[in-house]
């Protein structure tokens, strides 16, 4: 059981005390609040909880989740220091929203009291005996015609009955398992009486079981019933009544196809009123697409899930339609529609919801990394292998290219992923300062020091993941500095003496040739080998021209919710022409070039064309390697280099510039060709 303190008992507080009181799960070990009037610690005291004035008298005890709930941004802040490793903090916000979502959870429940009181006092009312019982057998509701007809005590039933010990022999169960309906099936009951029992189970629109009803009828009224149809319009008009009452559209058909009843919520997804439906074929209502009822009518088995467009507005639904049959006699269809732009409109805000979680630490997982080349694909398999263990890791690959992507991704995919993830630009930051911002500093340790010193990235980052982005871009000194970091695990504050032990994961990234860097005397080569433990490369957009309509279309999502505009798609021939373009800018340009071209579209209109995208110089370069070797005296090394260049370029060249195929062709790994094109600058020429 999970011990929760919940800090702050206002409105929000005071909610989700409730919430939790009621759960099994979850024990609140107190709920703390200044005001002592507050609507929650009156509650607490009604049910014996501990309160109090000061969240820290019980910070220290075995606590896994504290729940902010004073809205207070330094309260949380207090907490997130204080709390242990393991403890979950949840933040104020989230305990405003579960207060609004219990508030509306508490009218829409007095609405379901009420709705259920009618359809309570209709039942009661029918002829017919009726007993609803749950997933697991017991009764839940009984009107009184079953109540006289079973001989038994409405009160007994209700005391947690089950539906065997009620009636012998009873098929309700068996109605559970296969979920199948019974019709009109006779059964005889201990007292003596002949009934005639239709058992339905009770299936949500998601599939999921509720449980099941039995509608059933004492024998000796069926002569009655022949005599009088009172019972069977009391019937119709109570199955009008809930078919009306739906939010779901629902449309019914006879056996020849010809709309016997539509309800309201139909008739506002379709805009067809009953005037235009009834009476008239299946299809009246099909803007684009087939009709189901017609081939349920033809098959006699349900379908599900089909998409399609109905009404004046074409608006997209999908379907889900089963047959009417009696005594083995189809009698009809009933289709249920669902409006796809709720679904959407659900999605859209769920996607929001996450972004706004998202960025309150690392803001991107592997799900936000578009490609499906294979060259992506084989750099988010490593990201992947690297994300679940402590490596180093150094990310690699030209600027633009989604490094950052990748460090925030690899971080949300390790056990790390609680903590902080710290980022840095190493080219940002100023030589004379950066030490200082790394590492942090001790009081009077330079002029303008803060009082008391000040925590480094290194400190911030601790049990959690930096980021060192333009890695490349660091002097001998600080490379050095950071060396000693990796090899250590421990830092020294500048103007400090005493070591301070840290657990971080090192992230790098660069767009810089480390090992030229190395031959210039710009690079240490023991720092090299300590960050290239796990080196990922990620592919330049021109190497994976195969992704580029999956990126566009994810930027114009992005642009939407960023212009407020409604860009559907962008065309097959503005594509083509982006096809045609090198991108030395990468994804990044990408996303600059597509953003131009929305910004200046009309409001109206819904597709990227070509027309659109702005003017781009789609200069061929030159390939780097020349077949033919140098004609002066090289020496053996250079000759050798030379000769290992002209031929993986010509390999290159015979697969069609497909890295995976060229690696497997010269026999050597992926990570090895990519080493090697980098080093001698081999790349796929640009189309024009």
């Amino acid at each position: 059981m999970k011990r929760v303190l919940i800090v702050g008992a206002g409105k929000g507080g005071s909610a989700i005390l409730k919430i939790l009181h009621a759960t099994q799960t979850m024990k609140v070990v107190a709920i703390v609040d200044t005001n002592s009037s507050a609507p929650g610690l009156v509650a607490a005291e009604k049910w014996d909880i501990p309160i109090g004035r000061s969240w820290k008298n019980w910070i220290d005890e075995n606590i896994d989740i504290i729940i902010e709930a004073t809205g207070n941004e330094f309260v949380l802040e207090a907490l997130l220091q204080r709390r242990n490793r393991r403890t979950v903090i949840i933040p104020g916000t989230v305990a405003y929203i579960i207060s609004e979502l219990f508030d509306e959870k508490q009218e829409l429940l007095e609405e379901i009291e009420l709705q259920m009181l009618n359809q309570e006092l209709i039942l009661n009312n029918i002829r017919d005996g009726m007993i609803v019982v749950d997933t697991n057998g017991f009764i839940t509701f009984v009107n009184k015609s079953a109540e006289k007809i079973i001989n038994t005590s409405k009160q007994r039933l209700l005391e947690g009955e089950h539906i065997e010990k009620v009636i012998y022999r009873t098929r309700l169960t068996e109605v559970l398992k296969n979920r199948r309906k019974e019709i009109n099936q006779k059964l005889t009951l201990e007292n003596g009486k002949q009934i005639i029992a239709t058992r339905i189970p009770i299936i949500r629109s998601d599939n999921s079981l509720l449980g099941a009803f039995a509608v059933f009828k004492d024998i000796t009224e069926v002569v009655h019933l022949a005599e009088e149809n009172t019972d069977l319009k009391e019937i119709k008009t109570m199955l009008e009544a809930i078919i009306h009452s739906s939010d779901e559209a629902i449309s019914v058909v006879d056996e020849q196809g010809l709309g016997l009843m539509i309800n309201p919520a139909y008739t506002k997804i379709t805009g067809l009123a009953a005037s235009d439906v009834i009476g008239k074929p299946a299809t009246t209502d099909i803007s684009e697409g087939e009709s189901v009822h017609m081939r349920v009518l033809q098959t006699r088995r349900p379908i599900r899930g089909v998409l399609m467009k109905v009404g004046p507005n074409k608006k997209e639904v999908y379907v889900n339609v089963a047959p009417v049959i009696v005594d083995g006699k189809l009698k009809g269809s009933v289709g249920v529609l669902h409006d796809i732009s709720e679904v959407q409109s659900l999605t859209n805000e769920l996607k929001r919801a996450r972004q706004i979680i998202r960025n309150l630490e690392a803001k991107y997982t592997f799900t936000d990394i578009i490609g499906t080349s294979p060259e992506m694909k084989i750099a988010l398999e490593q990201a992947k292998v690297g994300a679940r263990t402590p490596a180093t890791v150094l990310l690699r690959g030209e600027s633009g290219t989604g490094k950052e992507l990748f460090a925030h991704a690899i971080h949300n995919e390790s056990d790390r992923k609680h903590y902080k993830f710290i980022r840095v630009n190493c080219a940002a930051i100023a030589e004379t300062i950066l030490e200082s911002e790394l590492f942090g500093y001790e009081e009077g340790a330079f002029s303008g020091a803060k009082r008391g010193g000040k925590k480094g990235f290194f400190e911030e980052a601790n049990n959690g993941s930096i980021f060192l982005d333009e890695i490349g871009e660091l002097s001998l000194h600080m490379q050095a500095k950071l060396l000693r970091v990796l090899q250590e695990n421990e830092i020294v504050r500048v103007g400090g003496t005493t070591p301070i032990t840290i657990d971080v994961r090192v992230i790098a990234a660069t767009n810089v040739n480390l090992e030229k860097a190395i031959m210039a005397k710009t690079f240490r080569e023991d720092l090299y080998y300590r960050l290239n433990r796990l080196p990922i490369f990620i592919p330049s957009l021109k190497d994976r021209l195969s992704d580029l309509p999956l990126l566009a279309k994810h930027i114009i999502t992005k642009i939407n919710q960023d212009y407020g505009r409604d860009v559907q798609h962008i065309s097959e021939q503005a594509i083509t022409h982006l096809n045609y373009y090198h991108w030395p800018g990468n994804i990044r340009e990408l996303e600059n070039v597509i953003g131009r071209a929305m910004i200046y579209m009309g409001i109206q209109e819904k597709a990227i064309q070509q027309s659109h995208l702005p003017h781009l110089e789609n200069q061929e370069r030159k390939p780097s390697f020349s077949p033919v070797l140098q004609t002066s005296s090289p020496s053996l090394q250079q000759a050798m280099e030379e000769y290992e260049r002209n031929y993986i370029a010509q390999v290159y060249e015979q697969n069609d510039y497909n890295k995976t195929k060229t690696a497997k062709s010269l026999q050597i790994s992926i990570r090895n060709l990519y080493y090697k094109m980098e080093k001698h600058q081999i790349a796929k020429p640009d189309l024009q």
